[in-house]
């Protein structure tokens, strides 16, 4: 009988403890821990040697999911494919975009200088835009936006921000020609700034350069000088810049000298230009009945040649 009650002891003891007093135990002695390490920090040891040991389980119990996000990606490949082309389609077309404002930017700025320009004339003044230019090399013909509708006339001058490019010979309702300064056929009055010494800068079809043929031998003029328009025979505004001298040359025993000079106008670059009603001929800004083969020859006459302009 002894030895069947001590083989009932344990048993008896431990149903003494209850599932509810275990609980209270182990929370208390959870919460004395985090007191502990929250104070100390000494369980930090455990807790890393927890988290390698639990890494594995963490591993798996993540796994289901993204094997579940491979498995959509590869389902999805022909939807990720065309998104790719979407977007790609919509970064070329941003990319255009930009360089399109990279361009009316620049162009804005140009409008902005001639504007700034025209504030400096003492006439009235219309901004045009440059449709064409001719494809012949030895021609310097350009075709405007504006005609005579807008009061643009035969003779009319045209300029940039910079100097004088040329003036109008040829007009319909809605367009005109010009002929540029560069001209082989064009010469234009002007005098040089810091002597007023005046002569004929005539074009060489090239369109960087400007030669002075009529110059003496002994004419007083440097590199460097800056040529104006003088304002004869009225075509062109008095006192704007034409050309700065980039080169004389002495021949001995020629009587003239060897003057070469370049535009200070930019006559190969930008899109917009000014119409120029000088005071002589703003009162009369639509004449259209003039034949450009009217314009006489400088070397006559001392005031621009136009020609004839491209078909």
């Amino acid at each position: 009988m002894r030895g069947l009650a001590d083989d009932d002891k344990p048993t008896l003891l431990t149903r003494r403890v209850s599932p509810g007093i275990k609980i209270v135990i182990i929370i208390i002695v959870s919460i004395v821990l985090m007191m502990v390490d929250h104070a100390h920090d000494s369980l930090a040891p455990v807790r890393s040697t927890l988290a390698v040991a639990m890494q594995p389980v963490q591993m798996a119990a993540e796994m289901p999911r993204e094997i579940a996000q491979y498995l959509g990606r590869y389902f999805n490949r022909g939807q990720l494919i065309s998104e790719n082309d979407t977007l790609s389609q919509k970064v070329l077309l941003l990319q255009a975009r930009l360089q399109r404002l990279a361009s009316l930017e620049a162009e804005n700025e140009r409008i902005r200088a001639l504007l700034a320009s025209a504030s400096q004339l003492d006439q009235n003044v219309l901004i045009a835009r440059i449709l064409s230019v001719t494809p012949d090399p030895y021609r310097h013909y350009v075709k405007l936006n504006k005609g005579s509708a807008d009061g643009v006339f035969v003779g009319q001058a045209l300029v940039d921000a910079n100097g004088i490019m040329g003036q109008v010979t040829d007009i319909t309702p809605l367009d005109a020609r010009a002929i540029l300064i560069t001209d082989a056929n064009h010469g234009i009055p002007v005098e040089i700034n810091r002597t007023g010494l005046q002569t004929i800068a005539q074009g060489t079809g090239k369109s960087d350069e400007l030669r002075l043929p009529f110059l003496a031998n002994n004419s007083d003029i440097k590199v460097g000088d800056l040529l104006v328009s003088s304002g004869l025979g009225g075509r062109y505004p008095t006192g704007y810049p034409v050309a700065k001298i980039t080169r004389v040359n002495h021949q001995p025993g020629d009587e003239f000298l060897d003057v070469v000079a370049n535009p200070t106008a930019h006559l190969n670059r930008g899109r917009e230009v000014l119409l120029v009603w000088t005071r002589d001929t703003s009162t009369a800004p639509t004449d259209t009945s003039q034949d450009p083969t009217e314009i006489s020859d400088a070397r006559d006459t001392g005031t621009s040649g136009a020609g004839t302009p491209p078909q």
